[in-house]
């Protein structure tokens, strides 16, 4: 007998059943709410413009000409710096070399500059020594010029860290597609975003081996999750990755997705930047272009991908090259590559560029100063996302060179046990004449992004003022090289009563000298007594002239360096005097392009007078003699026979230690010291000038030539007391010094008459006291 329901269950089933239904409705419109919400994300974000493209960075082209100072084994080096490799002798293309006795062919990569396309040449280079010889084109006619591709030193990147180097279709090896679907996701041409039976065959696999030894993402799901999703593993998260998967396929056809994987996967990590994109990867692992790898590289950056940590081949070789032969395996099984090919790729080691601590062209500190050159002109958004191409000032030669000096100088310091530890350094190198940087080295890891020293540490500069001192003294008319300047103790009166008392390095004043004296061995009295006698005002000013920078406080104390400036700020300064007073604010940018290749910006040459160019020369010469004679004669056995300037400090306690010197056309800053600014133990001459030295001689300056400038005359003075002496009974220096000017004489050793013919005769009797 069948019970009947009452009237009440009946109510309530009904009740139920819409409760049920409405809850499948809500549920519905829900899921296509969230779904419509993902298909809005998927097409408005992927569409179009999909990726901020960070501004690239360019180092200065190197330009061959006949008479090039290299040999052709440092032209060799160059050319292994710039990422090309040797000839295998199957096939020459783009961005190889071959040697042939004393001469060098090379087939340079095609590269859009400011001024234009230009294509890729075969030239050959023939040497002689220690130069380029000849230039010669592929039918052997004489080039005039031989320009290679700039070497890409970095990227503007967003804050978030994202480089990347995006490839266009045509830019990809079928190769690398066919590895990354034969390898990743077999069935990519035939799923619609997700690959049922990959996830099932992962799950069996799984389930066998007790843990996740396989996975059954597809490509698409992997480029949804790199391109709009975090890395958290949640079951939420995984359904949203396969529906937006499925709505990406939906949308874009399977090689305009492969296409985005290709520059979007996550391929490694280098300090804060993350390497996004087979393209950057390519010049990150193997330092060149992706069209010029080779089988068994472009399976090595295959085998990266399935985790970029677990298969770092810096640290982990031995599995990378396990995961790199089997992609070579996969690879010829389905036929892309020939089993002998194959199995020659997997002959060979992986090939990486350099150690841990050079293994890319990436110059962190130097490209700092770009980012901040170029925010005077562009918004940070274009930098990080507009595609833009910056040409720089940057000499890969001045930075290895640099850097190296750096690296190995620090190390030797410590190596022989002296005071300092923790040591750390900044330097930079200029071109004088238009203010060009060519190398920055922010800090002993010179590769490593993190503290910029070279623009941001801040320390005082002691003596390195003192040519600003000596220059104001000079200008003011009553002082010059051969002036005698008392090295006495003074007191001086502040503005709160109380007595400043300076001391000389050595605690001993040394009466009265020579003003070329006092600036070669660094008195500080002298050069107090110098500079409270012309005025400390200006000296302040005439400093900021001189550097570019707003003017210190006219304190007494900044007679004697009390000045914060940063090594670039220096460089500024010191190239003011080594340009003979013209003013060039130092610039590492040339050019901007937008990413047609069109030119956006340009940076000339921007020269102001700001001292006069005859007291410029005579401080200069008193730098020359810091070298002969001076604080900075240590540098003899580094530099020997060289005529140089430059200037030694070492700050109170031996905190800092700094030098700053140049040739014609060279000039180098260098800063030595500890961040937390305790004492290194280090004078100027003992810490930062045997970097200074190491960096002259590895660029080969060009000595200052001895020319100066009209109005001015050289004489031979004694160097402690600066009167007119013979060499022939004293010790004496060239010094210029203003024609007409009233010298006194060394008694009994006096200038022989001779050798004064060309001062004419009413210069000679003025000397001489005679009728």
């Amino acid at each position: 007998m069948t019970r009947k329901k009452t009237p009440s269950r009946r109510r309530r089933t009904a009740r139920l059943r819409r409760f049920a239904v409405r809850a499948i409705v809500a549920a519905v419109v829900v899921l296509a709410g969230w779904t419509l919400w993902l298909d809005w994300r998927v097409t408005s974000q992927f569409e179009g413009s999909r990726w901020d493209l960070p501004a690239q960075v360019y180092a200065e082209p190197v330009e061959v000409y006949a008479g090039f100072p290299v040999s052709a084994g440092e032209f060799e080096n160059l050319l292994a710096a710039h990422g090309y490799r040797p000839a295998d002798g199957r096939t020459v293309r783009a961005g190889t070399w071959w040697r042939s006795g004393g001469s060098v062919r090379v087939v340079t990569r095609p590269f859009r500059f400011a001024d234009g396309e230009q294509p890729s040449q075969v030239a050959q280079v023939d040497f002689a020594g220690q130069a380029v010889a000849r230039l010669r084109g592929p039918r052997g006619g004489d080039l005039p010029l031989l320009r290679l591709d700039p070497m890409h030193i970095g990227s503007i990147f967003p804050s978030h860290g994202e480089d990347r180097l995006v490839l266009a279709p045509t830019e990809v090896p079928a190769l690398l597609e066919e590895a990354l679907v034969g390898v990743e996701d077999r069935r990519f041409w035939t799923h619609h975003g997700v690959d049922p039976e990959a996830i099932a065959r992962a799950a069996v696999v799984n389930l066998k081996a007790g843990g996740i030894r396989q996975g059954g993402s597809t490509l698409t799901q992997q480029l949804v999750k790199s391109y709009f999703l975090d890395s958290r593993q949640t079951l939420g998260r995984k359904i949203t990755e396969a529906v937006m998967a499925v709505l990406l396929e939906l949308h874009y056809d399977k090689q305009d997705l492969l296409n985005a994987y290709i520059n979007e996967i996550y391929l490694g990590q280098d300090g804060p930047r993350a390497i996004h994109g087979f393209g950057l990867a390519s010049l990150w692992y193997f330092g060149k272009p992706i069209g010029e790898l080779a089988v068994d590289e472009l399976a090595t950056l295959v085998a990266v991908v399935r985790g970029p940590s677990y298969y770092n081949p810096w640290k982990h070789p031995e599995r990378v090259r396990e995961r790199r032969d089997l992609v070579l395996e996969i690879l010829a099984g389905r036929g892309a590559l020939e089993e002998g090919e194959a199995q020659r790729a997997a002959d060979q080691p992986l090939k990486l560029r350099g150690g841990a601590g050079e293994r890319s062209g990436y110059h962190p500190a130097f490209v700092e100063l770009v980012r901040r050159q170029l925010k005077r002109d562009y918004a940070a958004s274009d930098l990080e996302t507009a595609g833009l191409t910056v040409m720089t000032t940057l000499d890969p030669r001045a930075q290895a060179v640099a850097e190296k000096a750096v690296r190995d100088r620090l190390a030797s310091i410590e190596r022989r046990g002296e005071p300092a530890t923790d040591l750390e350094a900044a330097a930079v190198l200029t071109r004088p004449a238009t203010g060009e940087v060519l190398a920055l080295v922010g800090g002993r890891e010179a590769r490593f992004a993190g503290f910029n020293r070279a623009l941001d540490a801040r320390r005082p500069i002691g003596s390195l003022v003192k040519p600003a001192v000596y220059l104001a003294a000079v200008e003011s008319g009553g002082y010059h090289l051969a002036s005698t300047v008392d090295d006495l103790p003074v007191q001086v009166t502040l503005d709160d009563g109380s007595l400043w008392t300076p001391s000389n390095f050595d605690n001993t004043p040394h009466g009265p000298v020579s003003l070329v004296r006092a600036l070669a061995e660094s008195y500080n009295l002298a050069a107090v007594n110098v500079g409270m006698d012309v005025g400390v005002a200006s000296v302040a000013g005439l400093l900021s002239d001189l550097a570019g920078i707003e003017a210190p406080p006219a304190y007494p104390a900044v007679l004697l360096g009390a000045v914060e400036m940063s090594p670039l700020e220096v460089a500024g300064f010191y190239g003011t005097l080594a340009a003979g007073g013209f003013r060039t604010p130092l610039r590492a940018v040339r050019a901007v392009l937008d990413p047609a290749g069109e030119p956006l910006s340009r940076y000339p040459l921007e020269v102001e007078p700001v001292a006069d160019a005859a007291a410029v020369a005579q401080v200069n010469r008193g730098l020359v003699a810091v070298m002969e004679r001076g604080t900075g004669r240590r540098a003899a056995s580094q530099l020997p026979g060289r005529r140089l300037a430059g200037k030694s400090v070492t700050s109170d306690e031996y905190r800092d230690s700094w030098f700053a010197g140049f040739g014609s056309d060279t000039l180098a800053v260098v800063w030595v010291g500890r961040d937390d600014n305790q004492s290194v133990g280090l004078n100027g001459s003992a810490g930062a000038l045997p970097v200074w030295a190491d960096i002259m001689a590895g660029m080969n300056a060009r000595d200052l030539g001895p020319r100066s400038p009209a109005g001015l005359v050289e004489v031979q003075v004694e160097y402690a007391s600066g009167l007119l002496a013979d060499p022939a009974c004293a010790d004496t220096l060239p010094v210029t010094v203003p024609d007409g000017a009233r010298l006194a004489v060394k008694p009994d050793c006096g200038p022989r008459p001779d050798s004064l013919a060309e001062r004419g005769l009413e210069w000679l009797k003025d000397i001489l006291g005679a009728d």
